[in-house]
């Protein structure tokens, strides 16, 4: 990611927990474009193409291998490490655009969700993917429940008739709970951001940007919101900044299993 100009300055530490690489590096691109969507400052498109949060910055954690595949122990090994440096660097947010399904074995699910709380329990506001598993019931991503906010898709009139649209596969909650799972959801077909292979073979510049989709994309929409929701009320606890994410969300008049709260508004997020 440290290589495209959108995002230069904007990491402030990276560990991988993959190919464990002391130079940061991405060889797949999934954390390239999450990463512009957070924080991008838009420079190669005059703004146009500008993160949600430009001002923000980043500690990288490294989950996933070329193939977008990761296992358990690299996810367990980045959350504890995003324990012991939270203080150190400030962290208030920890985005997770990894969707997980059910897993094999029953132990490894609930370690990542013991963690994913601990995580909660010190005061880090957790965004986490609802999954590109869905439409079914409980296609929930297997850390998506508890306290952690949980973003599903919902791409409205945008994506009308496109059999491509992340809505029609963001993991839902179970139909008839009192639970709201997803929390809420935005948008993720088609999000433009920035582009790893942004250099041809001759150094020059190639594709700057690129369009992917799936609630990965959506979740880091979620995530820049609240990290301009905390630069304006700083003092707002995870809970709180839960809750005005939630509250303040446009309710599309569909089931809870399928929008939770409604569509992330950020006017009304900042306003109140």
């Amino acid at each position: 990611m440290e290589e495209h100009p959108d995002l230069q300055g904007r990491a402030v530490c990276f560990r991988d927990f993959v190919g464990h690489r002391r130079r940061m590096y991405d060889d797949s691109g999934h954390g390239t474009h999450v990463c512009g969507i957070l924080c991008g400052n838009g420079r190669l498109s005059g703004g146009r193409y500008r993160g949600m949060a430009p001002g923000a910055r980043l500690a990288v954690g490294k989950v996933l291998d070329w193939k977008g595949d990761g296992s358990t122990e690299a996810m367990l090994e980045g959350l504890d490490w995003v324990l012991r440096i939270r203080r150190e660097y400030g962290i208030r947010i920890v985005n997770i655009s990894v969707g997980i399904g059910s897993l094999e074995e029953q132990g490894k699910e609930t370690a990542l969700r013991d963690k994913v709380e601990e995580l909660w329990a010190s005061g880090l506001l957790v965004v986490c993917a609802a999954g590109n598993k869905g439409p079914g019931d409980g296609s929930i991503s297997a850390v998506g429940g508890g306290s952690v906010v949980t973003v599903g898709c919902y791409d409205g009139s945008y994506a009308l008739g496109n059999p491509r649209s992340c809505e029609l596969y963001s993991g839902r909650g179970m139909s008839g709970s009192l639970i709201r799972k997803p929390n809420l959801v935005a948008p993720g077909t088609d999000i433009v951001s920035c582009n790893l292979d942004h250099r041809n073979h001759y150094g020059r510049a190639g594709t700057l940007y690129v369009a992917k989709s799936g609630t990965s994309m959506a979740t880091p929409v979620v995530s820049g919101a609240a990290a301009l929701a905390f630069q304006k009320f700083p003092d707002m606890t995870n809970e709180e900044c839960k809750q005005k994410l939630q509250f303040t969300a446009t309710d599309l008049g569909l089931p809870w299993n399928r929008q939770g709260w409604g569509l992330l508004n950020v006017e009304r997020l900042l306003d109140r």
